[in-house]
């Protein structure tokens, strides 16, 4: 069980047939594809960090294209060694707008916020393999059930945003907001546990091709961005108070 939606056993399973001629996916193959990824994000997110102009344009190009492309990569894991880079470079490009708006209002946040991202990254990668804390099922479900609820108040929040009712409680630098802010980070962080286990089962379970590792250090990243993005949200609400 994974809560990213790009982790599905069901992909796993249909790469096995191919894998038998091959090289077989590794969890270490998996994690060195994933910082290629990142440091492709960060070449994107430069861009428009340092063309603040286009920066507009750039966010609504680079989220429709990254969007159309983690739909074909997740119906197509065999193309991902191909479809991966050139999201993360996409994903980067939002994210350098998005980062760039932050750090116009609070100067030095971006810095931050990436800094502990990674040191989360860093962090889980080192539980997961030293087995402090262990993915049994129960945490499984709970981290699945926390991650759930997460999407549901964020689009219930949405839906209601659209008639006018306010969301201040996602929003604003109360102690609410921040403690929401709080938890959906801790939530975020956690799904690499589950991450990280999903790949390990896979690469035990199921002799997956090399090819796999591109569409899992791709899924990855989908847990990745949406850490940075609640932790750049959480820093900016604590400089609001």
């Amino acid at each position: 069980m994974a809560n990213n939606p790009m982790f599905n056993e069901a992909a796993f399973e249909r790469a096995q047939e191919s894998a038998r001629a091959v090289q077989p996916m590794t969890l270490q193959g998996t994690i060195n594809k994933t910082f290629c990824l990142l440091f492709l994000c960060v070449v994107g997110a430069m861009f428009t960090w340092t063309n603040p102009q286009i920066s507009g344009l750039a966010m609504g190009l680079s989220a429709i294209g990254a969007f159309a492309l983690a739909m074909v990569t997740s119906f197509k894991p065999s193309i991902s060694a191909f479809t991966a880079p050139i999201y993360a470079l996409l994903e980067g490009v939002l994210l350098g707008a998005i980062s760039a708006q932050y750090n116009a209002q609070f100067k030095g946040i971006v810095f931050n916020a990436v800094a502990i991202t990674f040191l989360v990254f860093f962090a889980m990668l080192f539980i997961y393999r030293t087995k402090i804390i262990k993915v049994s099922r129960g945490l499984m479900i709970g981290i699945f059930s926390a991650t759930l609820a997460i999407c549901v108040l964020y689009i219930g929040s949405f839906i209601l945003s659209l008639f006018g009712v306010s969301t201040a409680y996602l929003t604003s630098n109360s102690p609410l907001s921040i403690g929401i802010s709080v938890v959906v980070c801790i939530v975020a962080a956690l799904n690499f546990l589950l991450d990280f286990n999903f790949i390990d089962e896979m690469t035990s379970r199921f002799a997956a091709p090399k090819y796999m590792e591109w569409y899992a250090a791709f899924s990855l990243m989908v847990t990745l961005v949406w850490l940075y993005i609640e932790i750049l949200q959480l820093l900016a609400k604590s400089q609001k108070r």
